[in-house]
Order: C-alpha cells, then structure tokens, then sequence
C-alpha cells in the first residue's frame, strides 16, 4: 500500500466510521424524542458547562508556556491560545493534523523551531495521559464493587479469572519481547515507552513544575466538572451517581479518539457506560448529544476566530520581518 493511500486512508476511514455511529446513535433514539429532550433541557447547566470547557482549554493555553520558557521562548499568551483552539477545530477534519498545525502556528508567528514545539506538544500529552490513568485508578478503586459485581453478575467468574492470568501472562510476553527483540517494531515500541518515562520526568525539571501540575489537575478538573453539570440540564439524570459519571466520563474520552472529535461516538460511548447503572437509553444519548454538540460548537466558534484572526493579531511581526 503506497503512502498516498495510507494518508487518504487515514482521513476518510475515522470520517466514514463517524458518519456510521451518527447513524447507528440515531438509530437508537427516536429523532422526535431526542428534539424534546433538547427542548426541555435546562441550557443555563448547557452553558455553564461550556465554561467550564473553556476555562479548560485558556489553561491549556496558559500551561505550555511553561514548557516553552526554559527553551528561551516566550510566546504571546494571545497566540498560545488561538494556537490551542485552532488544535481542536483542524482535529476534527484530519485526524491528529490539529497538532502539527499547532506546532506549525508558533514557528510562524512566534519563530519556535516546529521540532521543539512539537515536543512540547507531545510531552503535554503525556502529562494528560498519566492524569487520565490517574482518573481511571481512582474510578477502578471507588466503583471496585460495583464492576466487580456488575462483571460477576455478566460473566463466569472462572472465565474472568482464568482471562486475567492469561492477560498478565500476555503482558509479561510482550514486555519480554519489546526489552530483548531488535526488530523495527518493538525498536519503535521500547522508544514510544522510553519517550513517555523521559516526558513525565522532565515535568520534574522545569522551573514551574508546580504551576504546570496545577494546570494540568485543573485541565482535567474542569472536563470532569465540565461533565457533571451538563448531566443537570437533563431532568431524568438529576441524582446520577457519581459512579456512573466517572465511568461515563471515561468511556466519552476514549470515545474521542475512535473517531474525529468523537463525532457519532460520543453518545454511543456515554449510552454504553450509563447501560450499566440501568440508566435509560434516550436521556444517556440526548446528553451524549448535548455534551457534544455544545462543545463542538464552542470549538467551532473560537476554533474559527482564531485561524481569522491570527494573521491580524500577528500583522506587526509579519510587517517587521518583510
């Protein structure tokens, strides 16, 4: 398969799923029942979780100039974050280009060389990661009874045993493999691990370590909050457990990277994790709905603000170096 395939591939297969589970999500819910639950949703909660999302992505913003200050750049706070907007919007047409084209906006208005900016860009999504395993431990750890039960209750406890042994026994193959092997794929692979170690321990050297893990708890801080209060603005899902938010919360994250901004997934991720604490089926996916729409159209506002607006914000410097 030749790279111009692969690059096509890789554009319209996430679309093309998208476009599926809009159907398939849709499907599920009767379009007329799915308009009434937007039209008796309460929209302050709506808005205040837009926010939220907001605020989420300002200290995004804010959070990468401390890892470009040791480098000997300090970038316009204006442009870090348009840079940031402009990330999430180009996401959801070209799978991961939104990062390149972040990258790409501080060496031209900023004159950060694209390697270093990108690193940077790569090491925040490490940061995120561990918060997000994080996240996940502490779910594992408060809901344990609760999916212990739920997967007892599901499946044969000898299998779900006999599955984790087997599973275990797997890992210890593989890292095996990956720490011994010289072949291409487990040379990539033992980079990947040794990349992500070295990105997580280089936080630990910054100037403002401190204020970067605040930003980074406040990034996820504001999702999860972001999350919750939205829940209010459908009745059915008032007293949701905190459980099933945590839970649901999860499963819309990963959702996000199956398809281009978790378009058609989000709701279906959100339905599947809702199932599980017998919460019912249309108000799971009007919320996925409206947890979606509302903050692709945050993305899509200021998302487009931002690539208009940049070459302006940016005219006295274009100006200076012709």
């Amino acid at each position: 398969m030749n790279l111009k395939i692969k690059r096509i591939l890789k554009i319209t297969l996430p679309l093309l799923l998208g476009v599926f589970l809009v159907w398939y999500s849709l499907s599920k819910v009767s379009v007329d029942e799915l308009l009434v639950y937007l039209k008796k949703s309460d929209y302050s909660w709506i808005i205040l979780g837009m926010v939220l999302g907001f605020l989420s992505h300002l200290s995004r913003a804010y959070r990468w100039l401390f890892m470009l200050e040791p480098m000997g750049y300090k970038i316009r706070f204006g442009n870090s974050i348009m840079a940031v907007f402009a990330t999430y919007l180009i996401n959801y047409t070209i799978p991961r280009a939104g990062e390149v084209a972040r990258a790409s906006i501080l060496t031209n208005y900023e004159d950060v060389p694209f390697e270093k900016g990108f690193g940077t860009i790569v090491a925040e999504r490490i940061a995120d990661l561990i918060v997000m395993l994080g996240i996940i431990s502490i779910t594992l750890f408060l809901q344990f009874d609760f999916i212990y039960g739920f997967l007892i209750e599901k499946f044969n406890p000898i299998k779900i045993v006999i599955g984790l042994i087997l599973l275990g026994f797997l890992i210890v193959l593989f890292l095996r493999y990956v720490k011994k092997s010289n072949s291409k794929i487990a040379l990539k692979i033992r980079t990947f691990i040794n990349g992500l170690i070295e990105g997580a321990l280089s936080i630990f050297k910054m100037k403002k370590k401190w204020a970067f893990i605040f930003h980074t708890l406040f990034i996820w801080g504001m999702y999860l909050l972001m999350f919750y209060i939205t829940s209010f603005s459908i009745e059915e899902l008032h007293g949701i457990s905190v459980g099933a938010i945590l839970i649901g919360f999860i499963s819309a994250s990963f959702s996000i990277a199956a398809t281009n901004g978790g378009i058609g997934s989000y709701p279906i991720a959100i339905y599947a994790a809702f199932s599980i604490f017998g919460i019912a089926e249309d108000p799971s996916i009007a919320f996925g709905w409206i947890m979606w729409a509302s903050q692709t159209l945050m993305i899509i506002i200021f998302g487009g603000i931002s690539l208009i607006y940049l070459p302006i914000y940016n005219r006295k410097k274009s100006k200076s170096k012709s």
